[in-house]
């Protein structure tokens, strides 16, 4: 072992790392590299990460100001939101219910839990349309929403989770009186923010960045989610304006960035206890 701990394995490790690491952040730093291009720049033969004529501000600013970037932020957040609240508010008590009681249909609950993971949205997606259409639900929230608020992989991972736990806690809880509606709310719910907080993050990254279900049900700019907005900029640019695309990309995809970054810790807590299959 070397004077200061390293040693050759661990350094081969930490080289395959950061090459792994560097490899994933690559379009990260061309995204960051072409926000501050000058349009003659970005078309040039020569590659280069460093612009030779910053132009940040400007692409920021025309970021900004072409489309309503505030409120594709906002709702972007609020839809996001929404979606997980209602899903954690479904997933937990079923999750619970199928780990933690006994009943004949247990069985028969986790056989669809497992068939809704092979159903995508693009299989329901005519006739939930449809749906809301007869319904004047389009170009609303709630048309962005509804679909998602039930999450067969929520259920399946607190699932995992909630089996890994003692029963002997939630026994105590019972012999104390509580209710089980108690035993959520005071003892799973408390315990199971790893697999909240790792599951917020799918949740989260999976809505925020959808594109599909959003250029359906929204026509009304007012409703627009941060990708379809990004529709609306290439179209106002006329699709060329790459350097100000990457400086919309860039303030677009910035909130999850710090939002996983914040969470990563918990993130993969939960990730690695829901593995822990009881």
């Amino acid at each position: 072992m070397t004077s200061n701990g390293f040693t050759p394995a661990r350094v081969v490790r930490l080289a395959v790392l950061s090459f792994g690491a560097l490899l994933f952040l690559s379009p990260y730093i061309f995204m960051i590299s072409t926000a501050g291009k000058a349009q003659s720049d970005i078309f040039t033969s020569s590659l280069s990460l460093i612009p030779e004529h910053w132009h940040l501000v400007e692409n920021f600013s025309k970021a900004w100001s072409r489309v309503s970037m505030t409120t594709l932020l906002f709702n972007g957040v609020l839809v996001c939101l929404l979606i997980l609240v209602f899903q954690v508010v479904v997933a937990i008590p079923c999750a619970y219910a199928m780990a933690k009681l006994k009943f004949r249909a247990a069985r028969a609950m986790m056989v669809l839990v497992m068939l809704g993971l092979l159903v995508p949205i693009h299989a329901t997606a005519l006739p939930l349309y449809v749906a809301f259409d007869r319904v004047g639900a389009l170009n609303s929230y709630v048309s962005l929403v509804a679909p998602f608020t039930i999450s067969v992989f929520g259920i399946f991972l607190f699932l995992q989770f909630f089996r890994s736990m003692p029963d002997d806690l939630i026994h105590a809880a019972r012999l104390d009186g509580m209710s089980e509606v108690g035993i959520i709310a005071r003892v799973i719910v408390p315990n199971a923010w790893p697999a909240i907080t790792a599951f917020a993050i799918f949740s989260v990254v999976a809505h925020w960045n959808d594109l599909y279900w959003p250029l359906i049900v929204v026509s009304n700019q007012a409703y627009a989610t941060p990708p379809l907005g990004l529709l609306y900029f290439r179209a106002a640019e006329a699709g060329d304006d790459y350097g100000a695309l990457m400086a919309a990309t860039l303030i677009i995809t910035f909130p999850l960035v710090a939002a996983f970054l914040l969470a990563q810790k918990r993130f993969v807590e939960g990730i690695t206890m829901t593995g822990l299959k009881g």
